[in-house]
């Protein structure tokens, strides 16, 4: 009889109760690895906290002290002086143009309504209406476009609008002073060129019936030898000094330069309020008056003229014609 076959452990008597060790049969578990170090050492604190409000950008404390304050002073008044200086602008562009502007349509409403009236004859025994046109102005050395009507009165809202009658001197063409005054700067600036009259230069004043050709009188400095001088020019025809009328008359020249004061420029007798002259020795008179000096109305500029011819209007003739006649085309 065949043995039993053996198994291929050991027999079970060779079992004991300690547990078999198998070596490099199976690896044993790789322990965990230790964190390392960090190569640049160890770590750096936290950052402490940062603080609760963001520090603020300051200014310096002023080096000074009252550097600051004259820093603000000087300033504000360099922002005071330009703010005039935009204000005294403006107000110059106001009287200068503005000012024109207005008044050149108020002018051309004016001569359109005297033209008006004129066409109708509602004008040739009536007395004109304050503030109302009643004649027309024309200086022909200045131009022969340029001419202004003349407004009864020399208020201000009338000077608006062109020259104004002074209302207590005559009319045009009567015995006596007809007197007109005038803006010399803004508002039409009728008389801006006032000062370049010279003697003998005609001035005429136009009427719905009439022209009446006034010449300025002789200057202060051409009254000694007069005839001898200018007074031969065929143009000066009619021009003579006044004293020569009368000697009541030897403060009316040409051209005078007076203060605002002396209203008596505009009398019958310029300058002589109380004097009167008896007949054919009055004088019939033109005096403009402007200020003096431009852009100013610390004085007065006088202009004194004396009536040399009358015309009387004829259909179909007119201002262009009358020049031919005067000699002044």
């Amino acid at each position: 009889m065949l043995p039993p076959a053996r198994t291929s452990g050991p027999p079970a008597d060779d079992y004991d109760d300690e547990p078999t060790v198998y070596t490099g049969a199976v690896r044993a578990p790789e322990a965990p690895e230790e964190p390392s170090e960090s190569p640049t050492g160890p770590p750096e604190d936290p950052p402490s906290d940062p603080p609760e409000d963001p520090p603020q950008d300051t200014p310096p404390p002023p080096s000074g002290g009252g550097g600051g304050k004259a820093r603000v002073a000087v300033r504000t008044f360099g922002e005071i002086l330009i703010t005039l200086g935009v204000v005294m602008l403006l107000f110059v562009v106001y009287e200068l143009y503005v000012t024109n502007l207005m008044s050149q349509q108020k002018q051309r409403e004016a001569s359109a309504s005297l033209d008006e009236r004129w066409s109708q004859e509602r004008e040739v025994h009536a007395e004109p209406l304050s503030g109302e046109a009643f004649a027309r102005l024309y200086i022909p050395s200045f131009g022969v476009d340029w001419n202004f009507t003349i407004q009864q009165g020399v208020d201000a809202d009338t000077l608006e609008v062109g020259p104004g009658h002074y209302t207590t001197s005559a009319m045009p063409g009567e015995a006596g002073n007809f007197a007109v005054a005038g803006h010399r700067v803004g508002k039409g600036a009728p008389f801006n060129d006032l000062d370049l009259l010279a003697s003998c230069d005609a001035v005429v004043v136009e009427t719905v019936e009439s022209f009446f050709v006034y010449r300025v009188v002789p200057m202060s400095d051409e009254v000694n030898g007069w005839a001898d001088g200018k007074g031969a020019d065929p143009r000066c025809a009619g021009v003579a000094p006044l004293s020569e009328r009368d000697p009541v008359y030897g403060e009316t020249v040409g051209r005078r330069i007076v203060t605002p004061d002396r209203g008596d420029a505009v009398a019958p007798v310029p300058y002589e309020p109380g004097a009167t002259v008896a007949g054919q020795r009055e004088a019939e008179l033109l005096t403009l008056t402007t200020c003096h000096p431009r852009f100013s109305d610390r004085e007065r500029m006088i202009i004194h003229g004396v009536l040399t011819d009358v015309y009387d209007k004829e259909r179909g003739a007119g201002y262009e014609e009358l020049l031919r006649e005067i000699g002044e085309a």
